[in-house]
Order: structure tokens, then sequence, then C-alpha cells
């Protein structure tokens, strides 16, 4: 039984795809490398960025690094507002916190980024805790921030009455490290495939079905 959810942000609460997709070409562009693919460009969004541009692009630290600066150029400019609201996101969320869960978010993106857009959308209210990572990225591992949020939230936030959303194998994964069930969406950028192959305990096709899990795990 669940009182506590935590919530990826990219792909899972926001359609953040556009604005990274873009901010990337245009890190590459700046850094020189070719153009990527539009499967590559969708890898990003979930992952730290410094772990993407070395992983997908095959950048060194260094280049990486700088990558990450051009990004940052272009996204605090335009990519943060290219984003909108999965449909039934605040029926969901409003939906939880009336039936007295705890909700936070916990994601890797940069936290002034992920307070920033909720606050856009008017939906930072639904939080307790809004984590991310720190703009170095030295601290966005999935499980460290899983792990964050947790210690936010306070000894009441049980391990074994938590519960993680989120739609890449990275959400799975870090919430199964720490000792969380998961819910993995498929509505976000990972496939059903993805979740499963990464031991997601439920999945949900759409922002009701999160809704109507939670709530039959309701203490």
């Amino acid at each position: 039984m669940f009182t506590t959810v935590l919530f990826d942000f990219d792909g899972t609460i926001i359609e953040s795809g556009p604005g990274i997709m873009r901010s990337v070409r245009y890190a590459l562009e700046k850094c020189g490398r070719p153009e990527a693919d539009d499967e590559t460009l969708r890898a990003f969004i979930g992952p730290p960025l410094l772990y993407s541009f070395m992983h997908f692009i095959g950048m060194d630290r260094e280049e990486a690094e700088r990558a990450i600066c051009f990004y940052r150029e272009r996204y605090r400019e335009k990519g943060v507002f290219e984003t909108a609201l999965y449909p039934g996101i605040v029926k969901m969320l409003a939906g939880l916190r009336d039936r007295t869960f705890r909700l936070a978010v916990a994601s890797s993106k940069p936290e002034v980024f992920v307070k920033q857009i909720l606050t856009q959308y008017r939906i930072d209210c639904f939080f307790e805790e809004m984590v991310g990572s720190s703009l170095s990225e030295t601290d966005a591992g999935k499980p460290q921030i899983i792990t964050e949020a947790l210690r936010r939230l306070g000894p009441t936030a049980r391990r074994e009455e938590a519960v993680m959303v989120g739609d890449r194998e990275y959400d799975i994964r870090g919430a199964r490290e720490v000792g969380l069930r998961s819910i993995g969406v498929t509505y976000g950028y990972g496939s059903r495939e993805e979740l499963l192959n990464a031991g997601a305990d439920w999945i949900a096709d759409s922002t009701g079905e999160v809704l109507s899990l939670l709530m039959q795990q309701k203490p």
C-alpha cells in the first residue's frame, strides 16, 4: 500500500521533447558535430545530459561539458518554454492530493528548470518537494535523486510505502536500486518493452490509469 508518489518529470508530467531535442541540435551544431537523427535526439529525454552526450554522441567528457554549455545557452532562452502538460495531468495530481497521497518530483533535470516549468504551469502547488540535479549534474543519477526526494520528505516517507512513476528505464531501475516499486508510463518516451525489461511493477498507458492503479494501492 502506498502513501507517497514520486514522479519523473520529462516524459511523465511534462511533454518536453521539442525543447530538449532542438537544444541538443543547437549544441551539436555549435560543437561542429553532424546533425543527429530523431531517434538519437529522443534518447536525450530522460538521462543526464553528460551521460547522453558521451553515450549517444560519443563525446569525451571535455567535449560533452562544452556541449552542455551550448545546450543550456538555448534551453534557458527558448527550450524551457517549448513544453506542454500531458493530457489529464492536473486531474490526476488533484485526485491523488485529494486522497491524501504525498507527491514529489524526482528528476535528473536540473532542479532550477524543474521548478521553473512547474511554476509556469501552476502545478507546483501539488508537490511537497521538487527535486532535481544541480547544474553540474554530479548528483544526477536516478537513485541519488530518488533518495534525496525521500530525505526531503522526511522520515514518514517510508520506502515500502513509496512508488516511483516514470517513462524510461532509468526511472524503473533507479527505483529498484533504492528499494521502491514502480509504475512505467507508456505515454512518454519509453516503450512498454523497455519498461517491462527494466522491471516495472505496473504499466499505465494514460494518466487516468496511473490514478486508478494508485487508488487500488491506497491504505
